[in-house]
């Protein structure tokens, strides 16, 4: 009897996450957005205000590959000089240091094309606010998948990916940050869909805060 009962009670429960993962995580980040808009909105235009000054556009736009591989465009404020892409090109052909970590990472640990203040709002991760408007879009989530660019596809292995919505922080962003390969990246991914829940979503977001504070961003 006792046995039964454990296995109905199992059966009634099971279908929480799914319910979570279906409408409750869409709530959440609707519900989280319209209530830090009001305080969001003025830093925001400040920092609008600050990148311009350094010269160029302060938002940065750029397409990423979404949910069920539909292709996006997200949103940053710029924290590179304005002629990033050449500036890329010229360090890896002249450096191979350089165009090896490039090709294995997709990322430099030194990156001469970020500029000092954007320095400060990658370690702050203050340069992805304009994110929350992808959020509100339904391109992205509060958590899930650190976003990757269609190019970068062949460098992710995995499925999980693809049945998520990116996310402005997740479980490598908070784990690992700079420090990790696309493969490592894919078995966080992996790990996150199997355990998605309301409170794995609450305890990543109380994680980033503890990065954002120390400073530690990508």
């Amino acid at each position: 009897m006792h046995g039964r009962s454990s296995t109905a009670a199992s059966q009634t429960a099971a279908p929480a996450p799914r319910l979570y993962r279906d409408f409750g995580k869409r709530a959440l980040d609707l519900v989280a957005v319209i209530a830090l808009a009001p305080l969001v909105a003025p830093l925001l235009g400040l920092l609008f205000l600050v990148v311009a000054l350094d010269g160029g556009t302060p938002l940065f736009r750029q397409k990423r590959v979404g949910r069920d591989g539909r292709p996006f465009t997200i949103m940053k404020l710029r924290t590179m000089v304005p002629d990033a892409e050449r500036a890329l090109h010229d360090l890896i052909q002249r450096d191979p240091d350089a165009a090896a970590e490039w090709k294995e990472r997709q990322k430099l640990r030194r990156d001469p094309r970020v500029t000092r203040f954007g320095a400060f709002l990658r370690r702050t991760s203050l340069d992805e606010l304009p994110q929350l408007w992808n959020v509100l879009r339904g391109d992205m989530s509060l958590v899930g998948p650190r976003p990757m660019m269609p190019n970068q596809r062949s460098l992710y292995p995995g499925r999980a990916y693809y049945s998520l919505r990116p996310g402005i922080t997740g479980l490598w962003q908070v784990s690992e940050r700079n420090d990790n390969s696309f493969a490592s990246r894919a078995c966080y991914d992996d790990l996150y869909a199997a355990e998605l829940s309301l409170r794995l979503d609450v305890a990543t977001l109380a994680r980033t805060l503890v990065v954002v504070v120390r400073g530690t961003g990508c």
